[in-house]
């Protein structure tokens, strides 16, 4: 009987001990393989990550874009060209233009603050000096905001977008 009382004894250890390296090493990969995830798409968003010159009048500023399908689709549309809108004022908060062509939308109900570029129904670029609830698809965000809303003004304003050089 003691003799049995120690042979099970020994073989819950004998498999305790090896679920403990089983789940030791499997933590330890999936440690890693996060890790690994992690720093690729860290690389991957700092190589993404576009700057968009946006100048309202006579005044430049740099926007930061997002990455997503309607950040790409209007990055090749800057590649060629810049891009001039013609923006009315909405509600106090925004300015809005229209595009020539429609982006891909990947809307999601967003409190915008200040120097958020939206993309709404597809072809409306918004540029915000105060804050709304709404669905959007995020274009981008002004980096530096002094003279921001002193730029955009009362009433219309026409902006030019081109593109900037890649973050460092």
């Amino acid at each position: 009987m003691k003799r049995l009382f120690v042979i099970l004894i020994t073989c819950i250890l004998f498999i305790g001990c090896s679920k403990q390296q089983i789940l030791s090493g499997n933590s330890k990969e999936s440690i890693n393989l996060q890790n690994e995830k992690f720093t690729n798409e860290s690389n991957r968003e700092n190589e993404n990550k576009m700057q968009m010159n946006v100048k309202v009048g006579d005044r430049n500023f740099i926007a930061t874009l997002k990455d997503n399908e309607a950040v790409d689709v209007l990055v090749e549309m800057l590649k060629e060209t810049g891009i001039t809108i013609k923006m009315s004022d909405y509600a106090g908060f925004e300015k809005v233009g229209a595009l020539e062509t429609n982006l891909p939308t990947n809307n999601q109900q967003i409190t915008t603050q200040p120097g958020d570029i939206m993309l709404y129904q597809g072809n409306q670029i918004v540029l915000f000096y105060g804050s709304n609830t709404w669905n959007y698809t995020q274009i981008g965000h002004i980096n530096n905001l002094s003279g921001w809303q002193e730029a955009l003004g009362n009433g219309d304003v026409t902006i030019t977008l081109s593109l900037e050089k890649k973050v460092e």
